[in-house]
């Protein structure tokens, strides 16, 4: 506790520092490859950020977890380390803000009109304010898309799940719904799921066509469902601290930048996901398979109870009003 308050105290004097001498450095780091929609999104915040502040900050991307891995970059946040991340959803869950999981539950948004009700209202608003007790300041949802599901056999049913190894992120509810499919979950960090599938260390995982696209998984995974069953999306968030400490009209202005970079990370999300399944196709190494009515319908029953399950740790009255959201 010592070393953390010491190396925060350390950060912001050199954050005082560097205001005064300029420019202001943002450290921006994320774990997905940059051609992604999350990848992409960040090059453009930098762009427009730095073009607003008239060259006062400079923003500094690390993607591909080159700085820091999964379970490492919040932590880095809250010392001060790094100043920005969009990191999934599911990583709030361990930090203790346990609403954030909702966003992983099985069929609970169903398109993304349901979505943006969500994260776009007050529910969403009220989900990110829950982060500052954690010192951390959330800025605004960013969208990937809804989840394939791939491993090296077929997935038409839930039976087709027994017994595999199936890698997630650190998530009770993905932990649950890969139970209630009857497979064995798997949590690894996001940077080693390629050398794992390509090992056998787990049989399949869980993504959204542009990162099974852009991390090459398709070329140790034979088989890829078109399930829907779950989303992936993102919180952009900063280190408190460093962000309240930030002179008002360059905050105000990185916030008109923030805004602008999620306007066009929402456009190009869908975009992105539909060209990575079609190139995934052209490939012809894995076989795209889209569930029937029917075996959707299967994959539901299957795995609607995790909403039940999960209540007593996410709030039934979350769940409950995500769903009235989510049905409008």
């Amino acid at each position: 506790m010592q070393l953390r308050a010491s190396l925060a105290a350390l950060c912001a004097a050199l954050c005082a520092n560097a205001y005064a001498e300029g420019p202001i450095i943002i450290k921006f780091s994320h774990v997905v490859a940059m051609d992604t929609p999350k990848g992409q999104a960040a090059q453009r915040f930098k762009q427009l950020a730095e073009q607003a502040t008239h060259g006062r900050v400079k923003v500094d991307i690390y993607p591909n977890s080159q700085l820091y891995k999964d379970k490492e970059e919040l932590e880095a946040l809250q010392l001060g380390l790094v100043h920005m991340l969009a990191p999934s959803l599911a990583k709030f869950g361990p930090l203790g803000v346990k609403e954030f999981e909702a966003f992983d539950l099985p069929y609970i948004f169903p398109s993304k009109t349901a979505l943006y009700n969500v994260t776009e209202g007050e529910i969403g608003k009220g989900m990110l304010k829950k982060l500052e007790a954690k010192g951390i300041t959330g800025l605004a949802f960013w969208d990937n898309g809804f989840k394939l599901m791939s491993a090296n056999k077929p997935l038409h049913t839930p039976a087709d799940f027994k017994g595999l190894k199936m890698r997630i992120q650190s998530s009770t509810v993905l932990d649950a719904q890969m139970r209630a499919l009857g497979a064995s979950p798997r949590v690894l960090a996001f940077s080693d799921v390629y050398r794992a599938l390509q090992t056998g260390v787990v049989d399949g995982t869980e993504n959204p066509p542009s990162n099974m696209y852009t991390q090459k998984m398709y070329e140790v995974q034979r088989h890829v469902t078109v399930s829907n069953h779950g989303y992936l999306g993102y919180a952009v968030i900063v280190n408190k601290k460093f962000w309240d400490g930030l002179p008002g009209d360059i905050r105000n202005a990185l916030e008109k930048a923030m805004k602008d970079a999620t306007t066009f990370e929402k456009a190009i999300a869908q975009r992105d996901n539909d060209a990575a399944l079609e190139a995934i196709k052209k490939t012809g190494k894995t076989t795209v398979y889209a569930l029937s009515v029917k075996e959707q319908a299967e994959w539901r029953r299957a795995l609607l109870p995790v909403q039940r399950e999960m209540e007593g740790r996410i709030g039934k009255d979350l769940i409950s009003a995500i769903n009235k959201e989510a049905a409008k």
